[in-house]
């Protein structure tokens, strides 16, 4: 019965250990400033792609189920919001 809950494939948790290792590569070094406008925004989509990730692990591997958002409403509405995030990032960073 726990396959039927939980929708997160293998390769979706691929993509996460991908997703830890590209961040490291791609974040770059934090200046004087402060973090980049790229940077914070790639902060926010680690952050919600992790918690996606931790949450679909604990499903998948451990038969964990979600503590809080039980529905698929707000994992689906993280995804937008990487999405969206990733088309505002593409073209802050391409326009110039």
């Amino acid at each position: 019965m726990l396959e039927k809950l939980c929708l997160m494939p293998y390769a979706l948790m691929v993509a996460v250990a991908s997703g830890l290792y590209l961040f490291s590569q791609i974040f770059g070094k934090i200046g004087t400033d402060g973090l980049t406008t790229f940077q914070i925004v790639l902060s926010v989509k680690a952050f919600l792609g992790l918690w996606l990730g931790f949450r679909g692990i604990n499903q998948k591997l451990f038969g964990i189920n979600p503590w809080v958002f039980k529905s698929h409403f707000f994992p689906f509405t993280l995804v937008v919001i990487i999405i969206l995030l990733s088309q505002f990032m593409f073209l802050d960073f391409t326009s110039f």
